[in-house]
């Protein structure tokens, strides 16, 4: 399956978003297709085998809408100003005339105040030339006013005839049927019937228009301000960077090219204060690197020769030559910004009832306006209503349903709800961001409000992933000084070809005794139990073979080779009890010694876990270790439960129990698994929200949902709370989004008028229309204010 983003052109509402949604979903090799109102893209999955992008684009632009070619982010941002400055400029030329539209044609009508020339305006109407020079003023100032909104015509029409109507629909229908009532009527004013002077809808027409593209620039902004996260990971990288590269004769030179021309392998100069503009390792030199941008750690990191450096951290002092090794969208930095993105163009599950809503949303409100004019224009020809004053006989009677016809068709408004969701995933994922949290969908956003249990691996996770040897000893002939510095090098020979954490510490303690490491001839890893390797060994008063076999391990490695270790088993217990992980040496399947090494907890653990426990989370550590060396562990962190000696390939059966074992209410356990993301792997794919801790510089680990790059298990419990506050952001939305259309379209109808109250002016439905999706997307930006 392959994965595109494409950028949408031309969407103004829900309806629009559902309607490319469904044209991609006709298509067969379409695995998914996701299309955010609120980016404007669609993230698409699809078979490359069966459909292509020209089938795929030629969808969108047969659905109605245009497909910008450049998908990046740079080229979409160009675009969006240059749209921007346009909507601007239309919002300018329409309030200059509608407000004067709207001064002439309110204030011969109002009594108070008493409005300049307002009188001189009512004595124009009652004349036969004053009336034909008022209604054509209004048509004038109405026409560029209806040239400025001219798109809310062409695609809302379009849209219409294409059986598929969308906001613009409706805004482009009700304002329409305005204009061409108060032309038809100002054609009756020039022929003679100066009384309908006051049956002119030019100024509703108008300040609609103006209103609507108010509460489009706005919204706008507004939208613009959600993707701040991205656009601040963007400007981290450095434009250009400093190579070194041979001249004609052979001489080393400096030269400043232009990021993008970078390529692995090309050896750059960082000065003190420079950016750094790719991942790369260091050739030479010493420098402090502040890497706070990628970590969250404030303190800058030390590097020399042979240690790795980030794009977009910073050289603090020293002078650093580095050989890149991945440059664009390889580096750290990028797939943290591909992270952000992909979150931002995902939908979350609580979204699909505003979906199902839009869909049927724009057909249904057209009806009930049609309805509802309809209803009003028979209960007003035939008595059954007294209609407002300064309506009467037929005439009225259809000014009075035509205002309630255009009232319900503005104040419609799928936007709201289009927006309601897209905007706080965006502004969640935006700040989790900025926080060292990387949230890779909005599926993983919304369930990680309701976990109510979490699972952590120890090594690297609770503990600090760099053990130390704390104890050696030998039995035997291996029980001497001598011979202990003889296993250890046995030992720290066979541990070196491991990649096992608590391998390093063996080799690191054979290199500060400055012990002479033997060679490796075999080497297996047995996963869950230990290690076993065939060490070249020459003939001495300590063997008398050319090789010996070594076991390295816990007890059921020794339980499954049939190694006695009953005279080893009372000094395991001990080191156990105090958090040591002992493990049994065997030389040529007879026990040799035991070995301990300890693993420093974080200083951040039993804090997270006090959180945590303060927030109703049950934890659970899960180990390989022994059972008296995990419960020392547990003890002083606090966690809740502890399972044992679990090979890594078991540890996701113990998720699934865990799932499967339920509450009081039989409703399931929502379960996260907190791990290095890599041994982990299984287990972070079966939680319900696999979370990876670590560096944050494997930041594409495909087994998490969420990825936090800083080392620090507080963040788990920032990460929980982050998704609980979005989600309740997401549901004020949609609370706010249905509860807009279920009051405000009854209301248009004329429902307050019916019982005795007032008729809703279309002008204020407008507004209304235009605040909705304003306070919608102003609602999800208060999320960058919270401190996870």
């Amino acid at each position: 399956m392959q994965t595109e983003i494409i950028s949408i052109g031309g969407m103004t509402c829900a309806a629009c978003s559902t309607r490319v949604e469904r044209a991609l979903h006709k298509l067969e090799g379409i695995e998914s297709a996701f299309v955010n109102l609120a980016t404007e893209k669609a993230r698409i999955i699809f078979n490359p085998e069966i459909i292509d992008y020209i089938k795929i684009k030629d969808a969108i632009q047969k659905a109605g809408y245009r497909v910008l070619e450049s998908s990046k982010n740079t080229a979409d941002e160009d675009i969006k100003k240059k749209e921007l400055k346009i909507l601007k400029l239309k919002l300018i030329v329409s309030c200059i005339f509608a407000f004067p539209l709207l001064y002439i044609a309110m204030a011969p009508m109002l009594t108070w105040p008493n409005l300049p020339f307002s009188v001189r305006l009512h004595h124009l109407m009652e004349d036969s030339r004053g009336a034909i020079i008022f209604a054509l003023t209004q048509l004038f100032l109405t026409i560029p006013v209806i040239l400025a909104g001219n798109k809310f015509y062409t695609r809302g029409f379009k849209n219409f005839i294409n059986r598929s109507p969308n906001m613009d629909s409706l805004i482009a229908i009700g304002t329409s049927a305005a204009f061409i009532y108060s032309l038809y009527n100002t054609y009756l004013i020039i022929t003679g019937r100066t009384y309908l002077a006051h049956s002119l809808y030019y100024e509703t027409a108008g300040v609609i228009i103006a209103l609507i593209l108010l509460g489009k620039y706005l919204e706008a902004l507004s939208r613009g301000r959600t993707s701040e996260a991205i656009k601040k990971l963007m400007g981290l990288s450095p434009k250009t960077a400093i190579i070194i590269e041979k001249n004609n004769m052979g001489e080393e030179v400096e030269k400043e090219v232009p990021i993008e021309n970078l390529m692995p392998g090309d050896l750059i100069l960082i000065k003190p204060g420079m950016k750094i503009p790719v991942d790369g390792i260091v050739t030479q030199g010493h420098s402090a690197i502040d890497e706070s941008m990628l970590t969250g750690e404030s303190i800058p990191v030390d590097k020399k020769p042979g240690d790795m450096v980030y794009g977009a951290t910073i050289n603090s002092n020293g002078v650093l030559y580095i050989s890149a090794e991945k440059v664009g969208e390889e580096t750290a930095l990028a797939q943290i910004i591909k992270l952000v993105e992909d979150a931002q163009n995902s939908k979350a599950p609580i979204a699909q009832m505003s979906d199902i809503v839009s869909g049927y949303f724009v057909p249904i409100v057209t009806g009930i306006a049609i309805i509802a004019g309809i209803a009003w224009f028979l209960a007003a020809s035939f008595g059954l209503v007294q209609i407002p004053a300064g309506y009467s006989g037929i005439p009225s009677s259809l000014e009075f349903a035509l205002g309630i016809f255009i009232s319900v068709l503005v104040i419609a408004c799928p936007c709201a709800l289009g927006l309601a969701t897209p905007t706080a995933i965006m502004v969640g994922t935006g700040k989790g961001a900025e926080n060292g949290i990387l949230i890779k969908s909005g599926e993983a956003l919304e369930i990680s409000h309701k976990i109510k249990s979490i699972v952590f691996d120890k090594t690297g996770t609770i503990t600090e992933g760099r053990p130390e040897l704390t104890d050696i000893m030998g039995i035997g002939k291996w029980e001497d000084e001598s011979g202990i510095d003889k296993l250890l090098a046995i030992a720290a020979a066979a541990e070196k070809s491991s990649e096992h954490p608590l391998a390093s510490a063996i080799v690191k303690e054979a290199e500060k005794r400055n012990l002479s490491l033997p060679s490796v001839i075999n080497f297996n890893a047995l996963p869950g139990h230990g290690i076993e390797a065939e060490i070249q060994e020459s003939r001495d008063e300590v063997s008398n073979t050319s090789s010996i076999t070594i076991l390295i391990g816990n007890r059921k490695l020794m339980e499954m080779e049939n190694i006695l270790i009953s005279n080893l088993e009372e000094k395991s217990l001990k080191l156990a009890e105090e958090g040591k992980t002992p493990m049994y040496i065997a030389i040529n399947r007879e026990a040799a010694g035991i070995i301990a090494v300890a693993d420093v907890i974080k200083k951040s653990s039993a804090a997270a876990i006090k959180v945590l426990h303060e927030m109703g989370i049950e934890t659970t550590m899960i180990t390989g270790d022994n059972k008296l060396t995990a419960n020392a562990i547990a003890r002083q962190t606090g966690i809740d439960r502890v399972i044992s000696e679990v090979l890594p390939a078991d540890k996701a059966g113990e998720v699934k129990k865990l799932q499967e074992s339920g509450t009081e209410n039989h409703r399931k356990l929502y379960v996260a698994m907190v791990g290095d993301g890599i041994n982990d792997a299984p287990a972070l794919t079966q939680a319900d929200i696999g979370i990876a801790i670590g560096s944050g510089t494997d930041v594409a680990m495909e087994s998490a949902d969420i990825v936090l790059m800083r080392n620090d298990l507080m963040d788990v419990s920032r990460a929980i709370r982050l998704g609980k506050r979005t989600i309740r952001t997401i549901k004020q939305n949609l609370f706010w989004a249905f509860a807009y259309n279920v009051m405000g379209i009854p209301i248009a109808a004329g429902l307050l008028f019916l019982f005795g109250g007032t008729l809703l002016n279309p002008m204020f439905a407008a507004l209304a229309m235009s605040l909705s999706s304003v306070s919608v997307v102003t609602n999800a930006l208060r999320l960058k204010g919270f401190k996870p």
